[in-house]
Parts: C-alpha cells; sequence; structure tokens
C-alpha cells in the first residue's frame, strides 16, 4: 500500500519536471519574391510551470513570430521549416489542424498585439466570452457568464455586468486590449504567449494586469511567454530573458543575470536606451545604424555593422555559449578576460 502511494507521488514529481513547453532549434522562413526572410532562425529555449520568459528584441527582430509559430499561426508565404514546438512532450509541429484547435485557447493560449485580432465587432463581448467557453467545456450557460463576468473584473474593467452586453466598437482600445487579455484566460491555460499585450495601455492599467498576470502564473502554474522590445517591463516581470536580434537568440539568462551582467553588445545597447538606467539630463544612449533586412542579412554576426566591438572574428558566425545558463552569441562579450 504505502509502496504504490510513493511510486505514484515519485510519478507526479517526474510529470513536474517535464517542461510544459520546449522549443528546440526552430526556424521559421517567410518565403517571397525577393527572397527568403528568416524571421526565426535556430530559437532554442524550455518553459516550466509558473515561469515567465521575457521574449525581447527590437521591431523585426523575428519575437512575434516566434509567439505565432509556437501556436500554430503561421500562414503563407511563412513557414516553420525546421524544429520542434512541444508542449509536455508532444510536437506542435507535426500536429494537424485539429489537434492544434483543441490546444489554442483552453491549454495554450495568445494575447495579440491588436485586440482586434481576438475581438469580433459585430458581436457583444458576453456572447464572444460565453461562446469562448462554452466551445471547449460543458458547462451551464450561467455559469459560463458568471466566468466572463469574473475574468472582466480581474483585468479592471468597471461595471462588467454592464459591460458584458456591450460591443468592441464601445470600449476604448485599452478597454478592448483588456477584454482579449480576459478572454486569453477565461480557461486558465498552461502556457500564455502574451505580444505586447499592454502596449496600448496607460501606465496604472499596465501595472494591473502584469500583478494580475504575474499572479495567476504563480497560483495555477501557468507558463508565461512575454514577448515585447520593454526591458523595463521584462525586468520586474520575468524570471529569465531571452533577447532576439535579426531570428537569433543572442542572450539568454535569470532576469538578474542579464539585466546586472549583460554579455552582448546588442544587450548593452537596449539597456543603454532605458530612461531610468540613464543619469538625469543626459541623453539617450542609442544603437547606431538600423536593424538588417531579413532577406539580406550580413556574413556572420548580424549585428556586426552596428557593434563598437566587432573585429574580422565577426565575419563568422558565433554560437550561443557561456556558463551556468547565461549564453550569449558573441565573440567579444562584455566583462570578457583581456
Amino acid at each position: 500500500m504505502s509502496s504504490t502511494r510513493a511510486c505514484s507521488t515519485e510519478e507526479a514529481n517526474v510529470t513536474q519536471q517535464i517542461p510544459v513547453l520546449e522549443v528546440e532549434d526552430l526556424r521559421t522562413h517567410f518565403f517571397t519574391r525577393g527572397g527568403v526572410a528568416k524571421a526565426v532562425d535556430g530559437v532554442s529555449f524550455t518553459l516550466n510551470r509558473g515561469e515567465i520568459l521575457g521574449l525581447v528584441g527590437e521591431s523585426g527582430s523575428g519575437k512575434s513570430v516566434t509567439g505565432m509559430s509556437i501556436i500554430g499561426l503561421i500562414d503563407p508565404p511563412g513557414r516553420i521549416v525546421g524544429g520542434s514546438v512541444r508542449y509536455r512532450g508532444e510536437d506542435l509541429v507535426t500536429a494537424d489542424e485539429k489537434r492544434l484547435r483543441q490546444l489554442r485557447g483552453t491549454r495554450i493560449a495568445m494575447i495579440f498585439q491588436d485586440p482586434m485580432m481576438t475581438l469580433n465587432p459585430v458581436l457583444s463581448v458576453e456572447t464572444q466570452m460565453v461562446e469562448t467557453v462554452l466551445a471547449h467545456e460543458r458547462v451551464s450557460r450561467r455559469a459560463a457568464r458568471d466566468r466572463a463576468r469574473e475574468a472582466l473584473a480581474r483585468v479592471g474593467i468597471p461595471s462588467p455586468d454592464e459591460r458584458l452586453s456591450s460591443y468592441p466598437h464601445q470600449f476604448s482600445g485599452g478597454m478592448r486590449q483588456r477584454v482579449a487579455i480576459a478572454i486569453a484566460l477565461l480557461h486558465q491555460p498552461e502556457v500564455i504567449i502574451a505580444d505586447e499585450p499592454t502596449t496600448a495601455l496607460d501606465v496604472t492599467i499596465q501595472a494591473q494586469i502584469l500583478f494580475e498576470v504575474q499572479k495567476l502564473c504563480r497560483e495555477t502554474g501557468t507558463a508565461l511567454v512575454w514577448v515585447t522590445h520593454d526591458l523595463a517591463i521584462v525586468s520586474a516581470l520575468a524570471d529569465r530573458i531571452a533577447v532576439m536580434y535579426a531570428g537569433r537568440i543572442v542572450e539568454t539568462g535569470t532576469t538578474e543575470e542579464v539585466i546586472d551582467r549583460a554579455r552582448h553588445p546588442y544587450t548593452h545597447g537596449l539597456l543603454g536606451s532605458v530612461p531610468s538606467r540613464n543619469k538625469r539630463g543626459q541623453p539617450l544612449a542609442q544603437i547606431p545604424g538600423m536593424t538588417p533586412s531579413l532577406l539580406y542579412l550580413p556574413e556572420g554576426c548580424a549585428f556586426r555593422s552596428r557593434c563598437p566591438r566587432a573585429t574580422d572574428a565577426c565575419l563568422a558566425l558565433p554560437s550561443l555559449a557561456g556558463d551556468g545558463g547565461h549564453d550569449w552569441r558573441c565573440f567579444h562579450p562584455h566583462g570578457a578576460a583581456a
């Protein structure tokens, strides 16, 4: 009897140790008339229960395409050409559309930057939220409505009972985004991909949303990938940070390691552009140049033409390497011995 119980406990512990999401060598390319754009080119990371990963980079770095690839929303001319995305060991890249529909919204949810990618303009909020619940669970319509009302209250929408009968056009942009976030939280999914969802919100509501999302992850074990260009947000939210540039991860580690001991010159440039890290009255540091076109990436390190530390060695592509889980893709990292 006791041995059976011990085995069951051991099996449960093993299950909890399995990463909820494993992305390995993910490559998503867009085949255009101008050539092949390697939007995601060899991205790898793991995500455990309750863990928050901040995926950071400039526009065009590939972070949003990474999120869309995870949930299987890449359409032509884009295509996942290699790698794997495993949810609890199940490869989603090879899964059929029926299986992906079963997982989307219930086990894996996405919050888009544009709330109208989630909301239907001709249906009331109540209809959309209730039908979302009923599509995946056998509950009464009243129970579904109660859950919808609770979700709206959780994201700070006042008078949620009244607001349920409203239509998307009757909300401000920030309020629409909060509704979209509430829909993503309806089923308490195991993985949430959040693509800059607080960009349109004022700082007070933004702080409230961040608090609620962080609380959800801690209490329910939901894993979160927070896609953003704002290091200030992820420094207070994320457990780990992965910095992307030109389709590749160039530095990854715990939030403390990446923020306080950044090694890659690009990460240093991003940190230097954060107002709170600059002296009052001093101009913000800027990264020179522009992000290269994914159609015409330079040979070797893609950051080479903008990097003050670049040498001829950077004509080769550096691999992602480091120590103790803090890794960087650079031949001349900050803090390296002379």
